[in-house]
Protein backbone atom coordinates (compact mmCIF):
# COMPACT_ATOMS: atom_id res chain seq x y z
CA UNK A 1 0.00 0.00 0.00
CA UNK A 2 1.32 3.40 -0.96
CA UNK A 3 2.50 5.60 1.87
CA UNK A 4 1.51 8.74 -0.02
CA UNK A 5 -0.91 10.96 1.84
CA UNK A 6 -4.53 11.00 0.64
CA UNK A 7 -5.58 14.42 -0.70
CA UNK A 8 -8.12 16.23 1.39
CA UNK A 9 -11.67 16.01 0.06
CA UNK A 10 -13.26 19.08 -1.49
CA UNK A 11 -15.98 20.84 0.44
CA UNK A 12 -18.34 20.57 -2.55
CA UNK A 13 -21.12 18.16 -1.46
CA UNK A 14 -21.08 16.66 -4.97
CA UNK A 15 -17.37 15.85 -4.68
CA UNK A 16 -18.21 12.32 -3.42
CA UNK A 17 -21.11 10.92 -5.47
CA UNK A 18 -23.71 8.60 -3.90
CA UNK A 19 -23.69 4.83 -4.34
CA UNK A 20 -25.69 3.38 -7.26
CA UNK A 21 -28.56 2.34 -4.96
CA UNK A 22 -28.83 5.90 -3.64
CA UNK A 23 -29.23 7.51 -7.06
CA UNK A 24 -32.68 9.11 -7.13
CA UNK A 25 -33.09 8.55 -3.38
CA UNK A 26 -34.45 12.03 -2.64
CA UNK A 27 -37.43 11.46 -4.96
CA UNK A 28 -38.04 7.95 -3.55
CA UNK A 29 -38.05 9.34 -0.02
CA UNK A 30 -40.83 11.78 -0.89
CA UNK A 31 -42.87 8.85 -2.24
CA UNK A 32 -42.11 6.36 0.56
CA UNK A 33 -41.37 8.11 3.85
CA UNK A 34 -44.27 8.95 6.12
CA UNK A 35 -46.47 6.10 4.87
CA UNK A 36 -47.22 2.63 6.23
CA UNK A 37 -50.34 1.38 4.50
CA UNK A 38 -51.94 -1.73 5.94
CA UNK A 39 -49.54 -1.90 8.87
CA UNK A 40 -49.50 -1.15 12.57
CA UNK A 41 -45.87 -0.64 13.53
CA UNK A 42 -43.98 0.09 16.73
CA UNK A 43 -40.26 0.90 16.77
CA UNK A 44 -38.12 1.41 19.87
CA UNK A 45 -34.54 2.70 19.80
CA UNK A 46 -32.34 2.75 22.89
CA UNK A 47 -28.64 3.05 23.68
CA UNK A 48 -26.84 1.57 26.67
CA UNK A 49 -24.22 3.34 28.76
CA UNK A 50 -21.55 1.17 27.08
CA UNK A 51 -22.52 2.46 23.64
CA UNK A 52 -24.52 -0.53 22.38
CA UNK A 53 -27.48 0.56 20.23
CA UNK A 54 -30.69 -1.47 20.32
CA UNK A 55 -33.49 -1.25 17.75
CA UNK A 56 -36.66 -3.28 18.32
CA UNK A 57 -39.44 -3.32 15.74
CA UNK A 58 -42.83 -4.99 15.84
CA UNK A 59 -45.52 -4.85 13.18
CA UNK A 60 -48.88 -6.36 12.32
CA UNK A 61 -50.45 -6.61 8.88
CA UNK A 62 -54.03 -5.34 9.09
CA UNK A 63 -55.11 -7.50 6.12
CA UNK A 64 -53.70 -10.86 7.19
CA UNK A 65 -53.24 -10.28 10.93
CA UNK A 66 -49.69 -11.65 10.68
CA UNK A 67 -47.33 -10.18 13.25
CA UNK A 68 -43.56 -9.96 12.92
CA UNK A 69 -40.69 -8.57 14.91
CA UNK A 70 -37.03 -7.67 14.57
CA UNK A 71 -34.23 -7.01 17.03
CA UNK A 72 -30.97 -5.34 16.05
CA UNK A 73 -27.93 -4.54 18.18
CA UNK A 74 -25.04 -2.41 17.00
CA UNK A 75 -21.71 -1.67 18.64
CA UNK A 76 -18.97 0.58 17.30
CA UNK A 77 -15.27 0.61 18.14
CA UNK A 78 -14.37 4.00 16.69
CA UNK A 79 -10.61 3.74 17.31
CA UNK A 80 -10.43 0.78 14.90
CA UNK A 81 -13.25 1.81 12.57
CA UNK A 82 -15.16 -1.36 13.43
CA UNK A 83 -18.93 -1.83 13.62
CA UNK A 84 -20.55 -5.06 14.85
CA UNK A 85 -24.23 -5.61 14.03
CA UNK A 86 -26.42 -8.54 15.01
CA UNK A 87 -30.00 -9.10 13.81
CA UNK A 88 -32.80 -11.49 14.68
CA UNK A 89 -36.36 -11.70 13.42
CA UNK A 90 -39.44 -13.76 14.22
CA UNK A 91 -38.75 -16.00 11.21
CA UNK A 92 -35.84 -17.18 13.39
CA UNK A 93 -33.16 -15.83 11.08
CA UNK A 94 -29.91 -14.69 12.66
CA UNK A 95 -27.66 -12.17 10.94
CA UNK A 96 -24.20 -10.94 11.86
CA UNK A 97 -22.34 -8.12 10.15
CA UNK A 98 -18.81 -6.91 10.79
CA UNK A 99 -17.51 -3.85 8.96
CA UNK A 100 -14.34 -1.76 8.93
CA UNK A 101 -14.31 1.73 7.44
CA UNK A 102 -11.61 4.32 6.69
CA UNK A 103 -8.80 2.36 8.33
CA UNK A 104 -6.99 0.47 5.58
CA UNK A 105 -7.52 3.47 3.30
CA UNK A 106 -9.62 6.60 3.48
CA UNK A 107 -12.99 5.94 1.85
CA UNK A 108 -12.60 2.14 1.86
CA UNK A 109 -15.21 0.01 3.66
CA UNK A 110 -15.01 -3.78 4.08
CA UNK A 111 -17.98 -5.78 5.35
CA UNK A 112 -18.65 -9.44 6.08
CA UNK A 113 -22.38 -10.20 6.27
CA UNK A 114 -23.57 -13.67 7.34
CA UNK A 115 -27.03 -15.21 7.80
CA UNK A 116 -27.90 -18.39 9.69
CA UNK A 117 -31.29 -20.11 9.94
CA UNK A 118 -31.16 -22.51 12.97
CA UNK A 119 -34.34 -24.40 11.97
CA UNK A 120 -32.92 -25.54 8.64
CA UNK A 121 -29.20 -25.12 9.25
CA UNK A 122 -28.98 -22.93 6.13
CA UNK A 123 -26.01 -20.57 6.03
CA UNK A 124 -25.14 -17.79 3.62
CA UNK A 125 -22.82 -14.85 3.50
CA UNK A 126 -21.56 -11.89 1.51
CA UNK A 127 -18.25 -10.12 1.32
CA UNK A 128 -18.86 -6.44 0.55
CA UNK A 129 -16.36 -3.78 -0.43
CA UNK A 130 -16.91 -0.14 -1.31
CA UNK A 131 -14.63 2.76 -2.01
CA UNK A 132 -15.53 6.42 -2.30
CA UNK A 133 -13.60 9.58 -2.80
CA UNK A 134 -13.91 12.75 -4.85
CA UNK A 135 -15.87 12.16 -8.07
CA UNK A 136 -16.10 8.35 -7.74
CA UNK A 137 -18.01 5.73 -5.73
CA UNK A 138 -17.28 2.04 -6.38
CA UNK A 139 -18.50 -1.22 -4.87
CA UNK A 140 -18.33 -4.98 -5.23
CA UNK A 141 -20.25 -7.67 -3.33
CA UNK A 142 -19.52 -11.38 -3.61
CA UNK A 143 -21.90 -14.11 -2.42
CA UNK A 144 -20.13 -16.77 -0.37
CA UNK A 145 -21.35 -19.78 -2.36
CA UNK A 146 -18.98 -22.63 -3.22
CA UNK A 147 -21.26 -23.82 -6.05
CA UNK A 148 -20.63 -20.59 -7.90
CA UNK A 149 -20.80 -17.14 -6.29
CA UNK A 150 -22.62 -14.21 -7.86
CA UNK A 151 -20.54 -11.06 -8.19
CA UNK A 152 -22.36 -7.74 -7.83
CA UNK A 153 -20.55 -4.59 -8.88
CA UNK A 154 -21.36 -0.93 -9.37
CA UNK A 155 -19.67 2.38 -10.09
CA UNK A 156 -20.85 5.98 -10.01
CA UNK A 157 -18.93 8.94 -11.42
CA UNK A 158 -19.84 12.52 -10.57
CA UNK A 159 -18.63 15.83 -11.92
CA UNK A 160 -20.09 19.32 -11.50
CA UNK A 161 -23.52 17.93 -10.61
CA UNK A 162 -23.68 15.29 -13.38
CA UNK A 163 -23.87 11.64 -12.33
CA UNK A 164 -23.36 8.48 -14.38
CA UNK A 165 -23.69 4.98 -12.92
CA UNK A 166 -23.45 1.33 -13.90
CA UNK A 167 -24.60 -1.74 -11.96
CA UNK A 168 -24.04 -5.38 -12.86
CA UNK A 169 -24.37 -8.90 -11.49
CA UNK A 170 -22.39 -11.82 -12.89
CA UNK A 171 -23.44 -15.40 -12.19
CA UNK A 172 -20.19 -17.38 -12.18
CA UNK A 173 -22.04 -20.73 -12.16
CA UNK A 174 -23.72 -19.89 -15.49
CA UNK A 175 -20.97 -17.56 -16.71
CA UNK A 176 -23.38 -14.82 -17.72
CA UNK A 177 -24.62 -11.41 -16.64
CA UNK A 178 -27.82 -11.61 -14.61
CA UNK A 179 -28.12 -7.82 -14.17
CA UNK A 180 -27.06 -4.98 -16.43
CA UNK A 181 -28.23 -1.50 -15.39
CA UNK A 182 -27.32 2.06 -16.37
CA UNK A 183 -28.22 5.40 -14.79
CA UNK A 184 -27.70 9.05 -15.62
CA UNK A 185 -28.64 12.05 -13.53
CA UNK A 186 -28.05 15.61 -12.48
CA UNK A 187 -28.00 17.03 -8.95
CA UNK A 188 -28.14 20.69 -8.01
CA UNK A 189 -28.82 22.31 -4.66
CA UNK A 190 -32.62 22.11 -4.80
CA UNK A 191 -33.20 20.00 -7.93
CA UNK A 192 -32.38 16.41 -8.89
CA UNK A 193 -33.00 14.46 -12.09
CA UNK A 194 -32.51 10.70 -12.35
CA UNK A 195 -32.97 8.27 -15.27
CA UNK A 196 -32.20 4.57 -15.49
CA UNK A 197 -32.35 1.56 -17.82
CA UNK A 198 -32.49 -1.92 -16.26
CA UNK A 199 -31.51 -4.91 -18.39
CA UNK A 200 -32.39 -2.97 -21.52
CA UNK A 201 -36.13 -3.47 -20.94
CA UNK A 202 -37.14 -1.45 -17.87
CA UNK A 203 -36.95 2.34 -18.16
CA UNK A 204 -37.46 4.81 -15.36
CA UNK A 205 -36.97 8.40 -14.34
CA UNK A 206 -37.63 10.75 -11.45
CA UNK A 207 -37.49 14.46 -10.69
CA UNK A 208 -37.07 15.92 -7.21
CA UNK A 209 -37.39 19.57 -6.26
CA UNK A 210 -37.11 21.30 -2.93
CA UNK A 211 -39.41 24.25 -3.56
CA UNK A 212 -38.56 25.94 -0.26
CA UNK A 213 -37.73 25.04 3.34
CA UNK A 214 -41.22 23.58 3.84
CA UNK A 215 -42.21 22.03 0.51
CA UNK A 216 -40.69 19.09 -1.40
CA UNK A 217 -42.11 17.57 -4.59
CA UNK A 218 -41.29 14.53 -6.71
CA UNK A 219 -42.41 12.93 -9.96
CA UNK A 220 -41.57 9.44 -11.20
CA UNK A 221 -42.10 7.61 -14.49
CA UNK A 222 -41.58 3.97 -15.49
CA UNK A 223 -42.32 1.82 -18.50
CA UNK A 224 -41.37 -1.55 -19.96
CA UNK A 225 -40.14 -2.14 -23.50
CA UNK A 226 -42.84 -3.70 -25.67
CA UNK A 227 -45.64 -2.37 -23.49
CA UNK A 228 -47.75 0.74 -23.88
CA UNK A 229 -48.41 0.89 -20.15
CA UNK A 230 -46.59 3.89 -18.68
CA UNK A 231 -46.61 4.18 -14.90
CA UNK A 232 -46.26 7.56 -13.27
CA UNK A 233 -46.89 9.28 -9.98
CA UNK A 234 -46.54 12.62 -8.23
CA UNK A 235 -45.87 13.24 -4.54
CA UNK A 236 -45.36 16.15 -2.20
CA UNK A 237 -44.42 16.77 1.40
CA UNK A 238 -45.27 19.89 3.40
CA UNK A 239 -43.65 20.76 6.72
CA UNK A 240 -46.33 22.53 8.74
CA UNK A 241 -43.94 23.32 11.58
CA UNK A 242 -40.85 21.79 13.18
CA UNK A 243 -42.94 18.96 14.68
CA UNK A 244 -45.59 18.29 12.05
CA UNK A 245 -45.59 17.31 8.38
CA UNK A 246 -48.14 16.06 5.89
CA UNK A 247 -47.55 14.12 2.69
CA UNK A 248 -49.67 13.16 -0.29
CA UNK A 249 -49.16 11.16 -3.48
CA UNK A 250 -51.19 9.83 -6.40
CA UNK A 251 -50.40 7.57 -9.36
CA UNK A 252 -51.98 6.80 -12.73
CA UNK A 253 -53.85 3.84 -11.19
CA UNK A 254 -55.82 6.41 -9.12
CA UNK A 255 -54.29 5.23 -5.85
CA UNK A 256 -54.20 8.18 -3.49
CA UNK A 257 -51.97 8.15 -0.43
CA UNK A 258 -52.02 10.56 2.50
CA UNK A 259 -49.62 10.67 5.44
CA UNK A 260 -49.44 12.69 8.66
CA UNK A 261 -46.39 12.73 10.93
CA UNK A 262 -46.34 14.38 14.36
CA UNK A 263 -43.46 14.57 16.83
CA UNK A 264 -45.38 14.45 20.11
CA UNK A 265 -42.28 15.16 22.18
CA UNK A 266 -38.52 14.67 21.69
CA UNK A 267 -38.00 11.00 20.86
CA UNK A 268 -41.71 10.23 20.32
CA UNK A 269 -43.11 10.25 16.78
CA UNK A 270 -46.58 9.28 15.53
CA UNK A 271 -47.37 8.48 11.89
CA UNK A 272 -50.86 8.07 10.42
CA UNK A 273 -51.43 7.13 6.78
CA UNK A 274 -54.18 6.07 4.44
CA UNK A 275 -54.45 4.67 0.91
CA UNK A 276 -57.62 5.22 -1.13
CA UNK A 277 -58.47 3.41 -4.37
CA UNK A 278 -59.98 6.24 -6.42
CA UNK A 279 -61.30 3.90 -9.12
CA UNK A 280 -63.21 1.75 -6.64
CA UNK A 281 -64.03 4.24 -3.91
CA UNK A 282 -67.39 2.71 -2.98
CA UNK A 283 -66.10 -0.88 -3.13
CA UNK A 284 -63.91 -0.52 -0.07
CA UNK A 285 -60.53 -2.17 0.27
CA UNK A 286 -58.87 1.05 1.32
CA UNK A 287 -55.94 0.79 3.72
CA UNK A 288 -54.84 2.67 6.81
CA UNK A 289 -51.60 2.58 8.74
CA UNK A 290 -50.33 3.53 12.18
CA UNK A 291 -46.72 3.96 13.22
CA UNK A 292 -45.24 4.81 16.60
CA UNK A 293 -41.52 5.49 17.12
CA UNK A 294 -39.81 5.83 20.47
CA UNK A 295 -36.17 6.82 20.92
CA UNK A 296 -34.41 7.09 24.24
Amino acid sequence: MSSCSVPSRPTDPMAVPPSYCDLGKSARDVFNKGYGFGMVKLELKTKSSSGVEFTTTGSSNTDTGKASGNLETKYKIKDYGLTFTQKWNTDNTLGTEVSMEDKLAEGLKLTLDTIFVPNTGKKSGKLKTSYKREYVNLGCNIDVDLSGPTIHGWAVLGYEGWLAGYQMAFDTAKSKLSQNNFALGYKAGDFQLHTNVNDGTEFGGSIYQKVNDKVETAVNLAWTAGSNNTRFGIATKYQLDENTSIAAKVNNASLIGIGYTQTLRPGVKLTLSGLVDGKNFSAGGHKVGLGFELEA
